[in-house]
């Protein structure tokens, strides 16, 4: 089993199966909604008989979740898909690109069985039909919650648990909301069962994700943080990190949001809300619902209690219609709230969306630019975040074991250590150095 995020990367083996139907070869790209959804299709798979190929060159069928949020990571699962095409090997193509854009897939391999974000309950028939040598096409959505479902995991450290599917948002740029479609939350009793089964597995982190974790149990007459003081209940040592959010759904939970963090030491003092721009213009033509100064707000509210907070944010810049002026309210922003982690894009039109068909694109070469600054800015930023943890003394889980171990403390920041750990280990450490990505420790008695 393969698995490359385009945020963090986690690889592991994984055996499974004494007597395998036949094996299949797994890869899984994108957001940790994706990584959960390629833990589930590992797990259904291995309870109907096949087995996970240790490498592409014994797989009988070549199964990948896709992505589909940028045109660049398009670009990357087009390369892919065309790469495993040439194999002559059955090919499953999943996750967001099929839902979003069937024909792109079909017009790269017509004999690809496909399969949405929403049917992964059918993973089993899709690789028994792709393995016959039949075609089966899954992407009709099933209302199957994804909690409870059996799973092979990515890193057997860190718990995925997807809360809800869809969105309630338009967002003018946004691809992922014609795969993943309307907000759908999962019950609260089967999410907490479900963080309580990991954490008595032993994984030491859990992540509670979804398309958007701001919107939780909207359907449901509930909210992100009722669930998040549910889950805290749960014992056990762990700790839980919440999924993108977005800024539109805080004010009306805020308080009770800043007090689950403060009070329980359950959660990891981080929260990634994206503002996407600082100008209310562009903000409304992208159609966010939600204004900088209600980002701005949140953050404060989350710093005023817990000046160690962790915020990360995402930036589009060169959106179509936007000036120099909007691109100017959006440095301010970030001068004023200080992001710890600012992921920036440049506007891609994405198929489909209503943004594609706007006009006013701004040229490569200033979106380019306007990169550029934004980036120095934000690592300025980060780096001086980032000296202020020189010195600390604390506890750290290890949730990555690579050429180099890497924890994380209790705000998430990312912490390198000077020598080897096992995975899911708790490590006390003193931080000693720092780049504008992350700090540097030596485990200390």
């Amino acid at each position: 089993m393969y698995v490359r995020s385009l945020k963090p990367k986690l690889i592991e083996s994984i055996k499974v199966l004494n007597r395998p139907k036949g094996k299949v070869w797994l890869e899984a790209y994108g957001c940790s909604a994706s990584m959960a959804d390629s833990e589930m299709i590992a797990g259904l798979l291995k309870g109907a008989g096949y087995e996970l190929a240790q490498s592409r060159k014994e797989g009988m069928v070549n199964l990948i979740v896709t992505c589909s949020v940028k045109d660049t990571t398009e670009h990357k699962m087009v390369h892919r898909i065309k790469q495993l095409s040439k194999t002559g090997k059955p090919l499953v193509v999943a996750g967001c690109l099929p839902k979003a854009d069937r024909a792109l897939v079909e017009s790269l391999n017509a004999g690809a069985s496909l399969m949405g974000p929403h049917s992964i309950d059918k993973s089993a028939d899709v690789v028994a039909s792709a393995l016959s040598g039949s075609r089966l096409v899954a992407l009709s959505d099933s209302k199957v919650a994804k909690v409870s479902i059996p799973r092979v995991r990515i890193n057997p450290a860190v718990s995925i648990v997807e809360i809800a599917s869809g969105c309630l948002s338009e967002c003018t740029f946004c691809q992922t909301k014609l795969a993943k479609g309307e907000l759908y939350s999962y019950r609260p009793g089967d999410i907490v069962r479900q963080v309580r089964q990991d954490v008595a597995d032993g994984c030491r982190e859990v992540w509670l994700t979804s398309t958007d974790s701001g919107c939780y149990g909207r359907d449901l007459d509930s909210d992100l943080a009722e669930l998040l003081q549910a889950c805290s209940e749960v014992e056990g040592d762990f700790k839980m990190r919440i999924g993108m959010l977005n800024p539109q759904y805080m004010p009306g939970m805020l308080g009770r949001m800043v007090d689950a963090f403060a009070k329980s030491d359950k959660l990891f003092r981080f929260v990634h809300m994206p503002v996407q721009s600082g100008s209310e213009p562009v903000l409304r033509k992208m159609k966010r619902g939600h204004t900088a100064r209600v980002f701005a707000d949140s953050v404060r509210a989350f710093r005023e209690r817990m000046p160690d907070f962790t915020v990360s944010t995402d930036i589009i810049v060169g959106f179509p219609g936007e000036t120099e002026e909007d691109f100017e309210r959006t440095l301010d922003l970030l001068r004023e709230t200080e992001p710890d982690v600012v992921n920036i894009s440049r506007y891609s039109a994405r198929p489909g969306t209503e943004a594609a068909r706007s006009k006013g694109r701004v040229k490569t070469e200033v979106a380019k630019e306007r990169s550029r600054k934004a980036t120095a800015l934000a690592r300025k930023i980060a780096k001086k975040r980032n000296s202020a943890w020189i010195g600390w003394e604390g506890e750290i889980i290890v949730d990555e074991v690579g050429k180099v171990a890497q924890g994380r403390n209790y705000a998430y920041k990312p912490v390198v250590l000077d020598g080897p750990a096992e995975l899911g280990a708790k490590i006390r450490v003193r931080v000693h150095d720092f780049s504008s990505f992350s700090l540097k420790a030596r485990a200390i008695l």
